[in-house]
């Protein structure tokens, strides 16, 4: 897995940045009613889209929430006296405190099942009724592009997704959230080349291939191979879904 604290100083540029960030923003924003005044952003990272979450909805306060530091300290950059590092499955609000919940491209990063039920439960707790949590669903699967990067990767061993949308609305359903809504959108310049999927690779981004493994490096041969090595595949297309508090 990733370590953060690393990947931190280089995280936004090494996933599209600015423009990737719009586009979830904007998203997440066409799911979170009008008359929303209060978002808390569970798993906030660099704050990169929670800041235009907080630029793209006047009247509304913003705030965000991270468990590594470097992340967080990021976030504060960006939005000073409103980023606390906490663990988002012991989220530091009283019961049913806010208008809406986020939590964007975090669940499939929360490991056994019984984490992402807890950060599900703990969105829920936080939220008003009639509020609502929206969250990516079935991040891994967005990926898949239908490329030849994704024909050689094909094979690698599999792992239940954490954030798959039946497991996601699940837990939901069982903490009082009801399905309300979906929308997507695109990851702008997170279109895989072969090299840079190696380069990932090497960093840890696939849980199944760790770093070092004899089995990742003859994922990286065979990717290493492939035609137009710098060349970006399309863009991946991310998944949202809203559910209100009952």
């Amino acid at each position: 897995m990733l370590d953060y604290s690393q990947e931190a100083e280089l995280y936004d540029a090494l996933r599209g940045g600015e423009p990737r960030a719009a586009a979830a923003a904007e998203a997440v924003l066409s799911l979170v009613p009008e008359q929303t005044r209060s978002l808390l952003d569970v798993g906030c990272g660099t704050g990169i889209v929670t800041r235009r979450l907080a630029e793209g909805r006047a009247g509304m306060r913003v705030a965000g929430v991270d468990l590594n530091a470097a992340m967080a300290s990021r976030a504060a950059a960006r939005l000073p006296g409103a980023v606390v590092l906490a663990d988002c499955r012991q989220l530091p609000i009283p019961d049913g405190q806010l208008d809406a919940v986020t939590s964007v491209w975090l669940l499939h990063l929360a490991g056994p099942d019984e984490n992402v039920r807890a950060v599900i439960a703990e969105c829920a707790r936080v939220l008003r009724p009639g509020g609502v949590y929206v969250t990516t669903v079935d991040k891994g699967a967005s990926h898949n592009v239908g490329s030849d990067i994704d024909a050689v990767l094909a094979s690698r061993p599999w792992r239940a997704p954490p954030d798959a949308a039946a497991v996601v609305e699940a837990h939901a359903v069982g903490h009082g959230l009801v399905p309300v809504g979906e929308a997507r959108f695109r990851g702008h310049g997170q279109g895989r080349s072969p090299r840079r999927t190696v380069a990932d690779l090497r960093r840890g981004w696939f849980m199944t291939l760790p770093p070092g493994d004899p089995l990742a490096d003859g994922f990286a041969a065979r990717l290493g191979a492939l035609p137009d090595q710098d060349r970006p595949r399309p863009d991946p297309v991310f998944t949202l879904r809203a559910f209100r508090k009952a």
